[in-house]
C-alpha cells in the first residue's frame, strides 16, 4: 500500500481531528463555554488582522470589544480575556493528545535512526560484528531532570494520557467526558512543588514509559545482534535530578534527597513485582513454579511491607532469574523465555536504583562551607587557618594531602552540615540502593582544579577516605569552556586525584552547560566553545590514558542546546570522545519527546543510533578540517561581539525587566527552585538563570538566544565576497548544518508584529530595532544559506505543528501584551492602579498556555 507523505499524514491525523475534536468544547455543559467559544475565534481573527496591520495589542483588544461587545467595562473585557486564556490552555491540551496519539502515524518507528534501520544498515555494509563490538562499550544515559519548564500539573498530564488513548482508538464518548473533566480541571498549582513532589512527577514516567520501552529495546538488541546472548552491558542508562540537584534550591535537603532514593528503589521494585506476577501465572512448571512464588513473596515484602529494608539481595534476585530460566530452558522447551529474558535485562539495567540520584552545588557554596570548616580547631593546626589566602599552588599542595575527617558536631553552621550530611546521604544510598543509587557529584560553576580537588577533600572529611563517586566538574561560561582542557590536565597529573581515578576505572565524567553558555556568550560561541572544549578536552584525556565522558546540560529550545539533538551526537567525527551519550531532559521535553512509548522510543533509538552513525558509518567524513574550524572560528567571534555589544548595552536588563515577563516566572508556582541565585531586589545578570532569561525572550516571540549575532556572523561573509566558504561548508558538514537549522527553528517560533507596537517606544524604540534588524538579517541569510523558500522547508510536519501551535496561541500572546502594557501604563502614571494586580494575574496566566504550546521554550 502506498504510503502517504509526513505532511498528508501529519494533515490527516492532526490537523484534521484537531479541528473535529475542538468542535466538541462549545457543546459542553459549562457556563459561559458557548459565549466564549463563539467569541474566541472572532478574536483570533481580530489579532491576525491587527497584527498585520501594525495595530498595538491595546488598539487590537479595544477593537474586538468595539465591534462584539456592548459597551463593556474594563472588568468585563478582562472577564472575557481570562476566559479566553482557560479555553485556550485547554485547546493546547487536546492538540498535545493528538500529536501524540498520531506520533506513530506521522513519524516512522521503524525507518531512519530506529533500531531495525541499523541492524538492516549493518548487514548491508557487513558491520554487524563491529556493532557488537562497539554495543559492548557504548552507552546512552538520558537524565531527567526538574528544571522548570512543565507547567501542567499531574492531574492535566494524566487527562492528556487518558485523552491521546481515547483519540487513538476513535472513542467518543470518552474523549467527550476527558474534555468535560478537562473543563473542570484546574490548571493552576496554589503553592510550590516541593523537590519531593517534583520528584514523585518524574518518577512516573519511569514507571510508565521508560520502564517499558528500555526493555523493549534491549530485548530486540539481545535477539537481533546478540542472537539470545546476554548483553555485557548496560547500553540504556537513566539518571535523575530532582531530590539531589542543590544548586540554587534550598529545599533539597540531605532528608529530602534519602526520601527521593528511597521512591526510586520501591517504584523499581514495584515495577518487577508487577512483572513477576504475570510470570508467575505464565511459569506453572515444575522445578519453577515454587522459585517464581519466592520471588514474588521477597519483592512484594521489600515494597509493601518495608521500613527501608529490602528481603532480597540484587544478586539473589538475578541468581535466582537465571535458575529460572535455565530450568526453563533444559526442561520446559524454553517456553515463555522472551518473557523471562526481558525481566532479566530490566534488572541488570535498572538494579535497585531505577535511576541513579546526581547530586549537584555550586562551587561557591563549597568555598563558603570550607571556609567555615578551615577555622575549626583541628584543621587550624594543619595549616588550613589562611588556606584562601595562599597560592594556588599552595592550596593544590595542602588540600590534595588532606586526610583524616571531622566531627559533624563541631560544625554548627546550618549550610556546612547540609552539604557534609548530603555527602553522606550517597554512602546510604550507595548501601540500600547499590552504587548506581548514587555515585555523582557534580560541581557547577567549575571554575578550576581546585573546585574538584576541594570537593574530593570533602568527601574525605566525611570519613569516606576511598569515596566510590565521580567527581563531575560542570563547565559553563564561554570563560571556563576555553581553558577547561588546561584545568583537566592539572587533575590528570595531580597524584592524589590519578588515585581516585584509578579507583574509578580511569574514567572522567565531565558537564557542558549549554544553557549558561549561551546566555554567556550568544548561540554561535556557546555552541561553537563547547565543540572544541570537548575536542580539546578528549586530546588531553587521551594524552594521559583517561576516558573521557561528557554529560551535556540540554534544555528545549535551541538557545539551550535542545532542537535536532540527535543530529549533533551524528556529527562528532572522531576527534571527540563518544562511547557515551549523556545529556539532561527538561521539563517539558521529558513530557513532549519521552512521555510516550512512542515518542519515548523513537528519540532513545534516535540517540543510540546517532553514536552507531558516527562511530561506524560517517566517523572521520565527519571531522572538520582546519580551514574548516577557522570559518567557524571567525562566525563564533563575529556573532560574540555582536552579542556581547548587545548585552552591554544600558536598556539590555530593564528592557527585560520592564517590557517581558521575566518578573513573573517566580509566581508561576512551577517549580521548587528560586527563579533568581540570590535574594537581592536588583537584578543582575550574572544571578539570571537560563530558564526564565530564555523563557522571557520566547513569550515575547523574539527568541534572541537562538539567533542573536548568526546574522551578523553571516552577512561579514557576505559582504566580504567569502559566501562560498560558509556555503560549501553548510553543504558538507552535518555539524555546521545542525547548528543553523536549529536556529531556523528559534526564527521560525518568533513573530514581531506581537512587540511592533515597541517600535515607537520612547525608551526602548531603538533597542526593540537592533534585534528586529538582527532577526531580519539572519532570517535572510538563512534561507540563502540553506536554498529554502522558506525556513524549515525540509521539516514540514515541523513547520505544520509549529504553525498549528501558533495560531492557537495567538490570543494568549495578544492577552500577555495588552496586560504588560496596561502594568507599564500603570507604574508609569498615565492609568489608575486600581486594576495592577489584575493584570498582572493576566500575564502569569498567559505564561502557561505560551509556553505549554511551545513545548520547548524553555
Amino acid at each position: 500500500m502506498y504510503t502517504l507523505p509526513k505532511i498528508e499524514r501529519f494533515n490527516q491525523n492532526v490537523l484534521s481531528k484537531f479541528y473535529i475534536y475542538n468542535s466538541v468544547f462549545i457543546t459542553l455543559p459549562f457556563d459561559a463555554i458557548d459565549n466564549t467559544g463563539v467569541l474566541l475565534p472572532l478574536f483570533t481573527e481580530v489579532c491576525d488582522q491587527g497584527f498585520k496591520n501594525k495595530l498595538s495589542p491595546i488598539e487590537i483588544v479595544n477593537a474586538f470589544a468595539a465591534k462584539y461587545l456592548d459597551n463593556a467595562s474594563e472588568e468585563e473585557k478582562i472577564n472575557l480575556l481570562f476566559r479566553f486564556i482557560q479555553y485556550v490552555e485547554r485547546q493546547i491540551v487536546l492538540f498535545d493528545a493528538i500529536e501524540d496519539a498520531a506520533f506513530p502515524i506521522v513519524n516512522n518507528m521503524e525507518g531512519r535512526g530506529s533500531l531495525r534501520e541499523v541492524k538492516e544498515h549493518c548487514e548491508d555494509k557487513v558491520k554487524k560484528e563491529e556493532l557488537k563490538a562497539f554495543l559492548n562499550d557504548f552507552k546512552i544515559r538520558t537524565v531527567l531532570t526538574a528544571h522548570p519548564t512543565q507547567f501542567y500539573p499531574g492531574a492535566v498530564l494524566g487527562i492528556i494520557t487518558d485523552l491521546t488513548q481515547a483519540i487513538r482508538s476513535n472513542d467518543l464518548n470518552t474523549i467527550k467526558e476527558l474534555l468535560a473533566q478537562l473543563g473542570k480541571t484546574p490548571f493552576i498549582k496554589k503553592e510550590k512543588p516541593s523537590p519531593y513532589d517534583e520528584a514523585v512527577s518524574l518518577i512516573w514516567y519511569l514507571e510508565n514509559v521508560f520502564y517499558q520501552t528500555s526493555g523493549e529495546m534491549i530485548q530486540f538488541l539481545q535477539k537481533n545482534i546478540y542472537h539470545e546472548q546476554a548483553i555485557p552491558n548496560a547500553i540504556i542508562n537513566l539518571g535523575f535530578w530532582p531530590g539531589g540537584d542543590r544548586d540554587g534550591n534550598p529545599f533539597v535537603t540531605p532528608e529530602i534527597t534519602m526520601m527521593v532514593a528511597e521512591r526510586l528503589r520501591t517504584s523499581i521494585l514495584k515495577c518487577y513485582y508487577y512483572d513477576i506476577r504475570k510470570l508467575k501465572r505464565k511459569l506453572t512448571f515444575p522445578g519453577i513454579d515454587y522459585l517464581i512464588a519466592e520471588l514474588e513473596n521477597a519483592v512484594y515484602r521489600s515494597v509493601f511491607y518495608s521500613k527501608g529494608d529490602v528481603f532480597i539481595e540484587l544478586k539473589t534476585f538475578i541468581d535466582t532469574l537465571e535458575l529460572i530460566k535455565s530450568i526453563c530452558v533444559d526442561k520446559h522447551r524454553s517456553l515463555y523465555l522472551d518473557e523471562i529474558n526481558d525481566l532479566i535485562n530490566k534488572v541488570n539495567t535498572f538494579g535497585f536504583h531505577f535511576a541513579s540520584l546526581d547530586i549537584r552545588q555550586n562551587s561557591n557554596i563549597h568555598n563558603k562551607v570550607l571556609s567555615t570548616i578551615f577555622k575549626l580547631p583541628e584543621l587550624k593546626e594543619k595549616g588550613f587557618e589562611n588556606y584562601f589566602d595562599l597560592s594556588d599552588a599552595d592550596r593544590t599542595e595542602l588540600i590534595s594531602n588532606f586526610s583524616g575527617s571531622i566531627s559533624l558536631n563541631l560544625c554548627i553552621d546550618e549550610q556546612v552540615q547540609q552539604t557534609l550530611e548530603s555527602i553522606i546521604a550517597i554512602k546510604n544510598i550507595q548501601e540500600k540502593n547499590g552504587e548506581l543509587g548514587a555515585n555523582r557529584y557534580i560541581i557547577s560553576n567549575n571554575e578550576s582544579a581546585l573546585n574538584v580537588l576541594e570537593t574530593l577533600a570533602l568527601f574525605r572529611m566525611c570519613n569516606w577516605k576511598n569515596p566510590s563517586i565521580d567527581i563531575v566538574p560542570l563547565f559553563e561560561s564561554v570563560e571556563d569552556l576555553q581553558k577547561a582542557h588546561q584545568v583537566m590536565e592539572q587533575l590528570y597529573t595531580n597524584t592524589s586525584y590519578l588515585k581516585h581515578l584509578k579507583r574509578r576505572g580511569y574514567k572522567q565524567t565531565i558537564m557542558l552547560g549549554f544553557s549558561d553558555g549561551t546566555k554567556d556568550g550568544g548561540y554561535l560561541m556557546a555552541n561553537w566553545s563547547i565543540y572544541k572544549a570537548k575536542e580539546a578536552i578528549t586530546k588531553m584525556s587521551r594524552k594521559y590514558g583517561i576516558k573521557v565522558v561528557f554529560f551535556d546540560g540540554r534544555g528545549g529550545p535551541p538557545a539551550r542546546g535542545g532542537g535536532k539533538t540527535h543530529k549533533f551526537y551524528a556529527s562528532l567525527g572522531s576527534e571527540i570522545e563518544h562511547q557515551e551519550i549523556q545529556l539532561t531532559i527538561q521539563g517539558q521535553t521529558i513530557s513532549s519527546n519521552f512521555g510516550t512509548l512512542d515518542s519515548c522510543r523513537y528519540n532513545l533509538e534516535n540517540l543510540l543510533s546517532a553514536g552507531i552513525s558516527n562511530e561506524l558509518f560517517e566517523g572521520k567524513d565527519n571531522n572538520l578540517s582546519l580551514q574548516d574550524k577557522s570559518i567557524i572560528d571567525e562566525l563564533a567571534e563575529l556573532g560574540f561581539q555582536k552579542y556581547l555589544e548587545f548585552k552591554s548595552h544600558p536598556k539590555f536588563i530593564p528592557y527585560l525587566e520592564k517590557r517581558s515577563t521575566l518578573n513573573y516566572y517566580s509566581k508561576t508556582n512551577i517549580g521548587s527552585r528560586p527563579s533568581k541565585r540570590n535574594t537581592t531586589e536588583e537584578l543582575n545578570f550574572s544571578d539570571l538563570r537560563a530558564i526564565p532569561f530564555v523563557g522571557s525572550w520566547s513569550q515575547m516571540k523574539q527568541n534572541v538566544p537562538g539567533f542573536f549575532g548568526v546574522g551578523t556572523a553571516l552577512k561579514h561573509f557576505e559582504s566580504t565576497n567569502q559566501w562560498e566558504k560558509v556555503q560549501d561548508l553548510f553543504d558538507r558538514s552535518l555539524f555546521f548544518r545542525t547548528l543553523l537549522e536549529n536556529s531556523m527553528m528559534s526564527i521560525e517560533k518568533s513573530f514581531f508584529p506581537l512587540t511592533q507596537y515597541m517600535e515607537n517606544d520612547k525608551e526602548f524604540g531603538s533597542f526593540w530595532q537592533i534585534i528586529f534588524e538582527e532577526f531580519q538579517q539572519t532570517k535572510r541569510l538563512l534561507l540563502k544559506i540553506s536554498g529554502q523558500q522558506e525556513l524549515m522547508e525540509n521539516y514540514p510536519d515541523g513547520k505544520a505543528s509549529i504553525k498549528m501551535r501558533e495560531d492557537i496561541v495567538l490570543p494568549l500572546l495578544t492577552i500577555q501584551q495588552y496586560a504588560l502594557m496596561k502594568i507599564n501604563e500603570i507604574k508609569e502614571g498615565s492609568t489608575s492602579s486600581d486594576l495592577l494586580s489584575i493584570y498582572e494575574k493576566l500575564v502569569t496566566r498567559s505564561l502557561f498556555g505560551n509556553t505549554n504550546a511551545s513545548r520547548n521554550s524553555a
